[in-house]
């Protein structure tokens, strides 16, 4: 598993539309782009050239601290290892999309926080994992 690192991975994965939401939770979204839509020029019957690449997008609008987004940032990197061999192949991007209770989590950087959003994005990555797999697998619709 590799880090995404580069704009157009992330633009590509953000900008695919609806179809490539494939897990929401109470406070991330799991985006997916397959490997076999980025690769160009492979030849029939060949993997495809791409492996599995992680990103993370924590906007300051909902975690307005830096120890906070930190924090979530690792928890992500961290939940794509332990989730690295059910994953297909392709550009997997989790984004925040909606802040964390401060009433519920005071510190920023507590352990209270830390388990809450291992547990949601275990829970996210397992069913974004599932419905990838189920998508890969369907036939393609036909025009």
């Amino acid at each position: 598993m590799r880090r995404l690192k580069q704009r157009a991975g992330f633009e590509r994965a953000l900008g695919a539309g609806p179809q490539a939401i494939v897990a929401r939770s109470p406070h991330f979204m799991l985006h997916f782009v397959p490997a076999a839509e980025l690769s160009t020029g492979q030849a029939p019957g060949h993997p495809p050239a791409v492996d599995c690449q992680a990103g993370a997008v924590l906007p300051k609008r909902w975690a307005r601290r830096a120890v906070t987004r930190n924090l979530l940032k690792r928890q992500v990197y961290a939940c794509f290892e332990r989730h690295a061999g059910d994953l297909p192949a392709g550009i997997w991007v989790v984004r925040l999309r909606t802040a964390f209770d401060r009433e519920q989590f005071r510190s920023s950087a507590s352990e209270v926080l830390k388990r809450a959003a291992r547990q949601e994005l275990d829970a996210l990555l397992a069913q974004g994992a599932a419905r990838a797999r189920r998508q890969l697998a369907a036939p393609p619709a036909s025009t």
